[in-house]
């Protein structure tokens, strides 16, 4: 691209993204990981805790996996181009990080919102801004892009370069990297051996009220699956309906927006297992059965892993970097090992 910045006019490179390969000595482990991180978020979020203690990364490190740790496009190590690139990039504030990630149960309109607040046990010390440990952690937030729909786009194209280079391998995805990870394995089915996402931006079609954002018109996407019949035409071809709550989950859960029927099926999602992690007191609690429902509509084979029906109590948005961290990457890894043929 052509930059007529102080330098003079000349060319950049803009829509690059930052990626970190760590291997151990003796890889045993047939697929490598790729992690993408959520919104304000970069790929340091997988190597320690906020607190000190050992992350996914050194995790997996040692259960003998090459793990790639990516930074998505305009974020952290992936420079920003303004004149280029477009959009406006932004901060997270404080008190949205306080109320929605790390101490939702002392926020009384947010226990309001949904019950499972009140469950939230897990986030190492208080979760309030002067607390070391989430002073440490707000100061790991970066600004991100906040036009989705230019993120989407950028990484869409990084990460097939991503896959193609890597070759065959895992994908494991934070929250706004879920939609991520959909499109990733939706481009390139015969290189994407698994997906495991972590409590992905959601819910599938709909917008919570108060949540920013846009919808993901595509089902689980904003940018366009591979349908079967295909989608030609989305306000005529994919059509919706809002189903209520399992019964005895009222009050619990949220309703779902689905496909009307017949449900049309994702062509090349259907190839890829899938694992959904979801925290007991995430304000994700209320709305991710609503993924395993979609999924079962578009044949695509995927696993619950319902952190508090595991016996896994009180972690929040970010059960990675909780308490008991490791135990969960303990139950990712153990459906791998089931679900994913080359983990061992």
């Amino acid at each position: 691209m052509r930059w007529p910045g102080q330098y003079g006019l000349d060319t950049v490179f803009a829509g690059q993204m930052y990626v970190e390969k760590l291997q151990p000595r003796h890889p045993t482990q047939k697929y490598p990981l790729i992690f993408i991180p959520g919104a304000g978020q970069t790929s340091t979020n997988f190597l320690n805790t906020p607190d000190g203690r050992e992350g996914w990364a050194s995790y997996f490190l040692t259960e003998g996996f090459t793990v790639y740790l990516v930074d998505p496009p305009q974020r952290g190590r992936s420079p920003y181009i303004e004149a280029f690139e477009g959009g406006i990039v932004g901060s997270v504030p404080v008190n949205y990080i306080e109320q929605i990630f790390t101490a939702p149960e002392k926020f009384p309109n947010i226990s309001s919102a949904y019950a499972q607040a009140s469950l939230h046990t897990q986030w190492p010390g208080t979760g309030l801004r002067g607390d070391p440990i989430f002073d440490q952690f707000y100061a790991t937030q970066v600004p991100l892009q906040l036009d989705p729909n230019i993120s989407d786009r950028l990484v869409k194209d990084a990460m097939n370069a991503l896959i193609e280079k890597v070759g065959a391998c895992v994908l494991i995805a934070h929250s706004q990297a879920g939609p991520y990870g959909w499109v990733a394995g939706d481009s390139r089915p015969e290189l994407v051996k698994g997906i495991v996402a972590i409590e992905p931006e959601g819910p599938p079609f709909a917008q919570l009220p108060g949540r920013p954002g846009q919808a993901r018109v595509d089902g689980v996407t904003r940018l366009p699956l591979r349908y079967d019949p295909p989608v030609l035409n989305i306000t005529r071809d994919l059509k919706t309906v809002q189903l209520p709550p399992p019964r005895g989950k009222e009050g619990l859960y949220y309703p779902c927006t689905l496909q009307a029927s017949p449900a049309r099926k994702l062509v090349n999602l259907s190839k890829i297992p899938v694992a959904l992690v979801t925290g007991e007191a995430s304000y994700h609690a209320p709305y991710d059965y609503c993924f395993i429902e979609y999924f079962k509509q578009t044949g695509v084979e995927a696993t619950w892993l319902d952190l508090g029906r595991l016996g896994v109590h009180g972690h929040g948005h970010f059960s990675f970097l909780e308490k008991n961290n490791l135990v969960v990457a303990g139950l990712v890894l153990d459906w791998m090992k089931g679900n994913t043929k080359g983990v061992s």
